[in-house]
C-alpha cells in the first residue's frame, strides 16, 4: 500500500530506515573506525556522543532547529488529525476527495520528519531515554493518525467500480492517479472501515518483536573480550567483529566468530520467541487482508509478482557450483586443508593492504561515480559538504550503515567508518541511496517520490559496481588487482548468494508456520544449517556454530525485504554495464530512473530504464560477471 505514505511505511517499516546497506546483515555491515584527528584511538575507548567532533556528525538541525520546533511541529499534527473526521462520509465527490488526499499528506509528511528526527538522534546514542522518548512519542501519534484517518481507504473503495474509475479519469485528481489506481488494486485486501480502524489500534503491537529484537542487540547484548594476535585482551562489539573476521591470523578470527555466536547462543530463546512472534504477526495480517500467505502479502504491496522470488532462488541454486569453485579458490589461496566459517573475509593477499582514510574515500568515490556526470557529482559533493553524514562509531551508536530522511530536507547517511576498502564501498553504496531520494524527492511531488525498496538497493549497488571497475582499471599492481578481484566477488558471495540464502530461510520458516509447526530455536538453527551446507558445498568446513546466525539478522524482521538485495544487485550490474558501454544516453535513462521515484510500478520504472526484472535473465548475467572474476583470480594465481 505505498499509497499510505507515512501511515503504512512509517508503521511498517520505518523502524528499519527505509535504505539499509546491502551489507547490513553482514559482519562486515557492522563498520567502525577509532582514527579521528590521525590518531588510533583502542577499541576498548569509544568517544561519547558528546566528545564526537561536530565535523564528523549529521547535521539534524536541517530537520529541527531545537525541541521546541519539534515539540510545535507535534502540536500541529496533533491539531491536523482532528480534521480528519470533517471528511468521513463525504468521499463521494472529486473536490472532498482532494482536500483530504492533501491532508493526509500534510499529516503523512509531518510525521515522517518528527520521526526520523527522533529516531536518527536515538540512533547515534540508542541509550539515550531523551530520544528513545520521542521515538516513542512520534510512533504513538502516527498510530493515532492511522486510527483517524483508517476510513479513507475502505470508504474510498466502497463506491461503485464506474465511479472509481471517474475518480481516475478526473483531472482535478490528477496528481492522485497513481494513488487511486493503487487503491483499486488492492480492493481485495482493504476491510471494512471498523475492521481497519481496529488494525491501526494495533500498529503499536505489531512493532513488538522487531523492537525487542533491536533493544537486545544494540543496547543490552555484550561480547565478551577476546585476546587478540599479541595476546592482549580486546574488547568485541559489533563495530570490532568484522575486523577480528578480516585478521590474518586464524585463531584470532576463530576466537571472534565462536565468542559471537556462543553470545547469541546464550539468547537463543528469547531471540527465538521475538523471531517467532514476528512470524506469527505476518501470519495475522496476511489471514485478516486475505492473502494466500506471507509471502504473496509481502510482494504485494510492490506489485511483484511471487515468481521474481522464485525465480531468484532457482537461478541461484541452479549456480550454486560457481560458489563452490570460488569456495575451492578461497581454501587454495589461504593454504588451508579445510575452509571455516571464520575464514570467509580473511585476507588473500597478505602482501597487500588498502588503508583508505576517510578523506581518501570520499575522493575516490567521487573519481569512480564521474561516469554519471557533472550533476551527480555536485550533488555528491553538497552531501560530503552539509553534513547529510554521520561518520564514526562512538558509544552505544547504533551498529551497520542506511541512508534516511524526510522529504524536503536533504537525505542523511549514517556510517561506522573504518579505514578500508569495506568503509569505502559502503560509503559509495549509502551515497547511492541518499542521491536517489535526493532526485526523487526534487523531481516530484511528495506523494510519487518515495521508491519502493525493491527498487531501494539499484541505485547504491550501481555506485559500487561503478566504483569496482574504476579501482580495477586504474590498478596496475597484479596483487592490488587480485585484492580487489578478490573484494568483488565477495560481493556476489554476500550480496547475491548469502541474501538468496537469507531468503531461502525466510520462506521456509514462514511456509513451516503456515503449516502449523512451531519455530524453536532448534528448529530455527537445524534450517538455517543445512542452508549453508547447501550454499557452501563441499570445500567448506560448516562449523556448528553458524547454525545461530539467523539470531543476529536484523532484516528477518522486516520481512521478505532481502530478497531485493540479490535482484538490485543483477539490475545494478546491468546498468553500469550499460552506463560504462553506451555512455551518455545509458546515463540519461539512468537518471531517468533516479528521478521516476515511485511514480509507477517498480518492474515498470526499471523496464523504462532498460532493466527487465521479470526475467531472470539479469541474474544470469549477474552470474556470468562472477564467473568472469573467478577466471581473472585462478589466471592470477596459476
Amino acid at each position: 500500500m505505498k499509497y499510505r505514505k507515512s501511515l503504512f511505511v512509517l508503521l511498517v517499516l520505518s523502524l528499519i530506515p527505509s535504505s539499509l546497506s546491502a551489507q547490513a546483515s553482514e559482519p562486515g555491515a557492522d563498520w567502525s573506525i577509532h582514527q579521528l584527528h590521525q590518531r588510533r584511538i583502542p577499541m576498548s575507548q569509544l568517544l561519547k556522543r558528546s566528545e564526537v567532533p561536530t565535523e564528523h556528525t549529521w547535521k539534524l538541525e536541517d530537520l529541527f532547529a531545537d525541541q521546541k520546533a519539534w515539540d510545535q511541529e507535534y502540536e500541529e499534527v496533533t491539531s491536523l488529525t482532528k480534521k480528519a473526521s470533517e471528511f468521513q462520509g463525504k468521499l463521494n465527490k472529486p473536490e472532498s476527495l482532494k482536500a483530504c488526499f492533501e491532508l493526509e499528506d500534510e499529516v503523512s509528511l509531518k510525521i515522517e520528519r518528527l520521526f526520523v528526527y527522533a529516531r536518527m538522534h536515538q540512533d547515534e546514542d540508542t541509550a539515550n531515554p531523551t530520544y528513545q522518548n520521542l521515538s516513542q512519542k512520534a510512533q504513538k501519534l502516527s498510530v493515532r493518525v492511522g486510527e483517524a484517518l483508517s476510513f479513507v481507504t475502505p470508504e474510498i473503495l466502497s463506491l461503485p467500480d464506474d465511479q472509481l474509475d471517474a475518480f481516475i479519469a478526473d483531472e482535478q485528481l490528477s496528481a492522485f492517479k497513481f494513488t487511486l489506481e493503487e487503491m483499486k488494486r488492492e480492493k481485495a485486501h482493504v476491510l471494512s472501515k471498523t475492521e481497519e480502524a481496529l488494525l491501526a489500534q494495533v500498529g503499536n503491537l505489531s512493532q513488538a518483536p522487531q523492537t525487542i529484537f533491536s533493544m537486545l542487540n544494540n543496547a543490552d547484548l555484550k561480547f565478551p573480550k577476546i585476546k587478540d594476535e599479541h595476546g592482549n585482551e580486546v574488547e568485541l562489539t559489533h563495530g570490532s567483529y568484522i575486523q577480528f573476521l578480516e585478521n590474518p591470523n586464524r585463531e584470532v578470527r576463530e576466537r571472534a566468530f565462536k565468542a559471537v555466536y556462543e553470545t547469541y547462543s546464550k539468547q537463543k530463546n528469547t531471540i527465538a520467541a521475538a523471531l517467532n512472534a514476528n512470524v506469527t504477526k505476518n501470519m495475522f495480517y496476511a489471514n485478516v487482508r486475505k492473502y494466500p500467505s506471507v509471502m504473496e502479502m509481502s510482494l504485494y504491496g510492490d506489485n511483484i509478482p511471487t515468481d521474481v522470488y522464485t525465480n531468484l532462488v532457482d537461478t541461484i541454486h541452479e549456480s550454486l557450483p560457481l560458489l563452490h569453485r570460488y569456495m575451492d579458490l578461497r581454501k587454495k589461496l589461504l593454504g588451508v586443508d579445510q575452509l571455516h566459517m571464520y575464514d570467509l573475509f580473511a585476507p588473500l593477499v597478505d602482501e597487500y593492504k588498502m588503508d583508505i582514510t576517510y578523506e581518501e574515500a570520499k575522493q575516490t568515490v567521487k573519481d569512480g561515480l564521474k561516469p554519471l556526470g557533472k550533476d551527480y557529482a555536485d550533488a555528491l559533493q553538497a552531501g560530503y559538504d552539509d553534513r547529510w553524514i554521520d561518520v564514526y562509531e562512538n558509544e552505544n551508536k547504533r551498529s551497520g550503515a542506511y541512508s534516511w530522511g524526510a522529504y524536503g530536507t536533504h537525505p542523511y547517511v549514517l556510517l561506522n567508518h573504518k579505514d578500508n576498502l569495506n568503509s569505502m564501498f559502503t560509503l559509495a553504496h549509502e551515497m547511492g541511496h541518499a542521491l536517489h531520494s535526493y532526485y526523487s524527492d526534487t523531481s516530484l511531488p511528495y506523494r510519487d517520490a518515495q521508491y519502493t525498496i525493491f527498487l531501494a538497493e539499484v541505485a547504491s549497488t550501481t555506485n559500487e559496481a561503478l566504483l569496482m571497475d574504476y579501482l580495477l582499471n586504474k590498478s596496475t599492481d597484479p596483487k592490488e588487482k587480485l585484492y580487489l578481484l578478490t573484494y568483488y566477488a565477495d560481493q556476489f558471495r554476500t550480496t547475491v548468494f548469502r541474501q538468496t540464502m537469507f531468503a531461502e530461510f525466510e520462506k521456509i520458516i514462514h511456509e513451516r508456520a503456515e503449516e502449523g509447526e512451531a519455530l524453536t530455536p532448534q528448529l530455527l538453527s537445524e534450517i538455517y544449517y543445512d542452508l549453508n551446507v547447501k550454499y557452501h558445498g563441499n570445500s567448506m568446513a560448516v562449523d556448528k556454530d553458524i547454525e545461530m546466525e539467523w539470531a543476529r539478522i536484523p532484516h528477518f524482521y522486516n520481512s521478505f525485504y532481502v530478497y531485493k538485495y540479490a535482484t538490485g544487485f543483477s539490475a545494478a550490474t546491468s546498468f553500469s554495464k550499460q552506463i560504462l558501454e553506451e555512455g551518455q544516453p545509458a546515463v540519461d535513462r539512468y537518471l531517468g530512473f533516479l528521478k521516476s521515484g515511485g511514480s509507477d510500478y517498480s518492474i515498470n520504472i526499471l523496464k523504462k530504464a532498460g532493466v527487465d526484472m521479470s526475467s531472470p535473465q539479469p541474474i544470469r548475467e549477474a552470474m556470468s560477471v562472477f564467473k568472469e572474476l573467478i577466471e581473472q583470480m585462478e589466471q592470477l594465481t596459476k
